[in-house]
């Protein structure tokens, strides 16, 4: 049960709450909360009650607004005199404490909760850690961007700056291979020997650069066959053979030119060739089935002795790619002065010819 205002003060005057009429303790509480007096005492005892006063001016009972060291220790008052614990300081109350009238709570002497606010917790998302997370992602996909460039540049400017073999003063770019042509017969490099090539790395699923370096690719050698008489070979090497097999290489490279041989092989060889000619491919994505896939943009020369001569960038275009390559197959010719050597080529260009059309028509 709590006990009410009214019911302490007559304890501790010695009186009854209702003056001795016998009157409730409800009624004396909404007496006293309405009116200051308690129901069934009369006025002149209630009067009384006003004009008694302590040695500081204010009425018995009066609590003045008290800091927090002196609600504790009126509170441990309170809890002397009447045996009871009072309310910490969450804004409880115990049995003996306080009264509840008309007009709400009232609290025993010397306690006063603190007014508390409930803190709004934030949410786990501040548009500080946001712009953190934008700013930290922005960062990384820069970095792996760039990475990937300067990769790609590395590998470019190493076909570029080619290094001389120690011993015969080469190009360290080609070397021994083994593919599928668009046909299914196997093709090595020693096939290719005899004519001028000119090798071209990509892959069938390439929206634009490579369509449009195949073209350029072939409208050059014609140029050269027409003004030099000297037939050199397309040739283009799929770095993507997960996709691209024989059947779709075959349909892909007779688009741009009867004579383009198109070359393709398993994972490994094609890492092999690549290798060996410093071409560099890697997918954008593998985790889709369109993927793309990053790879160096270069058109190698060879000799009829499938010897690394000149490579050719982007940067040409059908008329500077024609004149680069007869300008180099001068130069050669003029070395080669021997006239058997060049009866030789012509003997192997035949017999090129042969293997080429005749997976052509197989």
């Amino acid at each position: 049960m709590i006990s009410t205002l009214p019911q302490t003060m007559a304890a501790e005057r010695g009186t009854p709450v209702d003056g001795g009429k016998g009157l409730s303790s409800k009624d004396s509480q909404r007496d006293y909360a309405e009116n200051g007096t308690p129901t069934g005492g009369d006025d002149s005892h209630a009067d009384e009650k006003r004009r008694e006063m302590d040695g500081t001016g204010n009425e018995r009972g009066y609590v003045p607004p008290c800091n927090a060291s002196d609600a504790t220790a009126a509170r441990g008052a309170v809890e002397s005199s009447t045996g009871k614990v009072v309310g910490e300081d969450r804004g409880e109350f115990s049995q003996g404490s306080a009264s509840s009238g008309a007009g709400g709570k009232a609290y025993s002497e010397g306690f006063r909760p603190p007014t508390t606010a409930r803190a709004v917790r934030g949410g786990p998302v501040t548009w500080a850690s946001l712009a953190l997370l934008v700013i930290t992602g922005a960062g990384l996909l820069y970095y792996f961007d760039h990475e990937k460039k300067r990769r790609l540049e590395a590998i470019r400017q190493g076909a570029a700056d080619v290094t001389l073999g120690p011993a015969v003063g080469k190009a360290a770019i080609g070397g021994p291979f083994k593919l599928l042509n668009q046909n299914g017969r196997v093709i090595t490099d020693e096939d290719l020997k005899g004519n001028w090539n000119l090798i071209y790395f990509g892959f069938t699923h390439c929206p634009d650069i490579c369509p449009d370096e195949l073209q350029k690719m072939v409208q050059a050698i014609d140029v050269v066959d027409k003004k030099l008489g000297k037939e050199v070979v397309p040739i283009f090497i799929s770095v993507d053979p997960e996709r691209d097999g024989v059947e779709q290489v075959r349909e892909y490279v007779k688009e741009f030119h009867p004579k383009l041989i198109g070359l393709t092989g398993s994972a490994d060889d094609v890492r092999v060739v690549a290798r060996a000619y410093r071409v560099y491919y890697m997918k954008t994505d593998e985790t889709r089935s369109d993927y793309l896939v990053d790879h160096s943009i270069i058109m190698y020369l060879m000799d009829p002795n499938m010897e690394f001569v000149k490579f050719f960038g982007k940067n040409y275009d059908v008329d500077g790619l024609a004149d680069g390559i007869i300008e180099e197959i001068k130069i050669k010719d003029g070395e080669n002065s021997s006239l058997k050597n060049g009866k030789s080529i012509n003997g192997h260009t035949t017999g090129n010819k042969s293997i080429n059309t005749g997976s052509q028509a197989a």
